[in-house]
């Protein structure tokens, strides 16, 4: 993985669906848990999706921390 994939994670926005213009890192464990049932949706954002609810799942949120505050 590369250090601009968690990047990503801390910028880009959800594009649809109940959290429509949350960021990724900020979306809630179950609903990340709910596409992990469901099914990620493809390409880039399923990629961050995925992670994210790896990230979430083991606990690691502050891996996330000191990126917040950047901009790539």
């Amino acid at each position: 993985m590369k250090p601009e994939t968690l990047q990503l994670l801390v910028t880009r926005t959800m594009p649809f669906g109940k959290y429509q213009g949350r960021l990724i890192a900020d979306l809630p464990g179950d609903y990340l848990a709910w596409f992990a049932r469901k099914g990620f949706p493809p390409g880039e954002l399923g990629g961050l999706l995925a992670l994210m609810h790896e990230i979430d799942h083991n606990g690691l949120m502050e891996l996330l921390t000191p990126l917040r505050g950047q901009r790539g």
